[in-house]
C-alpha cells in the first residue's frame, strides 16, 4: 500500500487539532479558531503525504522536535498562510501615505536629518515593499540620491522571500492602480507576460526573514518611520496582537505611521497609537 494511499483518508479529530493548533501558535503567533478545523486539516494532509507519514499523530511528533526556523515550518507557514497582494493594493491608503512621506520630508530636510525608514512588516512576495519605493522614487525624483533612504521588507515565509528577492510578476499582480506609465518606467517587460522590476527600484529595499512572534529580533530594529503591516493581524489572537504592537511601538520614531490592512483595527487593542483620518483610509500615529 502507498503512502497516498494510507493517508488519503486523514482527518484531524479534536485532540490533534488542538495539539497543532497549540504547537503553531507557540512557534509563530498565528492562531486558528475552532471553526479552521478543515483548513488545517486539509492544507497539513498535503505535507504528510509529501513526506510518507501515515497519521497526524506522526506528524506532531515530527513538529515537535522542529524549531521555528525549521524548513518543516517553513513548509507549514507556506501551508497555512496566504500571500495575497499586488502592486498599489488599497490605493486610498497609499495616497496618504504620499501626503504624509511629502510631510515628513519637508520636516526632515530642516532638520538637516535626510534619512527615511520603511518596514514593510510582512512584505509577502514584494508588491508592497516595490510600491512603497516606486512612490518615493515619484515624491523625491532627482533628489533621492541625497537622501538615505532604507526599506526593509520581512516575512515568515522563505517561499514568498525568494519570490519578492526574484522580482519577476505576472499580469496577476498589475490588477491595482498602477499606471501604463508607470508600468513602463519602473519594469522591464520579459517573455511570456512577465515583468521584472528595474534595478534603480530593486536596490533600494532588502528583503529578509523574520517571525512577528520573535521580540528581540523586533528590538533590532531602529528609526523606523512608518511601518507597514497589513492583512496580518488576522491570523493572530487579541494577545498576539498586543505583543506585536508592544514591539513595533518601540522602534517607530516618534510621529511615525503605522498602516494596518483595510478591514483592521487597533480598537480594543491599543491605545498607544492614535488613528488618523484620511478620505477612504486611516492610519495610526505614534504621538
Amino acid at each position: 500500500m502507498t503512502a497516498l494511499t494510507k493517508t488519503a483518508g486523514l482527518s484531524l479529530e479534536p485532540r490533534q487539532f488542538q495539539e497543532l493548533r497549540d504547537i503553531i501558535y507557540t512557534k509563530t503567533g498565528i492562531f486558528f479558531a475552532e471553526n479552521k478545523v478543515y483548513l488545517l486539516e486539509n492544507r497539513l494532509s498535503r505535507r504528510i503525504r509529501e513526506l510518507g507519514m501515515e497519521s497526524f499523530d506522526a506528524y506532531i511528533r515530527h513538529i515537535r522536535a522542529q524549531t521555528s526556523n525549521s524548513e518543516e515550518f517553513h513548509q507549514i507557514y507556506n501551508a497555512v498562510t496566504i500571500n495575497e497582494t499586488f502592486f498599489f493594493r488599497f490605493q486610498s491608503q497609499l495616497e496618504a501615505f504620499r501626503g504624509l512621506l511629502t510631510k515628513l520630508i519637508v520636516a526632515k530636510n530642516a532638520q538637516g536629518r535626510k534619512k527615511i525608514k520603511i518596514w514593510s512588516a510582512a512584505s509577502s512576495t514584494g508588491e508592497e515593499l516595490y510600491t512603497i519605493s516606486i512612490i518615493l522614487h515619484e515624491t523625491l525624483g532627482p533628489r533621492l540620491r541625497d537622501w538615505n533612504i532604507e526599506l526593509i521588507g520581512t516575512d515568515i515565509s522563505h517561499r514568498a522571500l525568494a519570490l519578492a528577492k526574484e522580482a519577476i510578476y505576472s499580469k496577476n499582480s498589475f490588477r491595482g492602480s498602477m499606471t501604463d506609465v508607470q508600468k513602463q518606467r519602473h519594469f522591464e517587460e520579459l517573455e511570456q507576460g512577465r515583468f521584472k522590476v528595474r534595478d534603480d527600484i530593486r536596490n533600494q529595499v532588502i528583503f529578509r526573514y523574520l517571525n512577528l512572534n520573535d521580540s528581540l529580533e523586533i528590538r533590532k530594529f531602529r528609526d523606523i518611520d512608518y511601518v507597514f503591516c497589513r492583512n496580518v493581524m488576522i491570523y493572530f489572537d487579541d494577545e498576539m496582537k498586543k505583543r506585536v504592537l508592544r514591539s513595533v511601538y518601540g522602534v517607530m520614531n516618534h510621529g511615525g505611521y503605522y498602516f494596518l490592512g483595510e478591514a483592521e483595527s487597533l480598537h480594543g487593542i491599543s491605545s498607544s497609537f492614535k488613528v488618523e483620518h484620511f478620505s477612504g483610509a486611516f492610519a495610526y500615529k505614534k504621538e
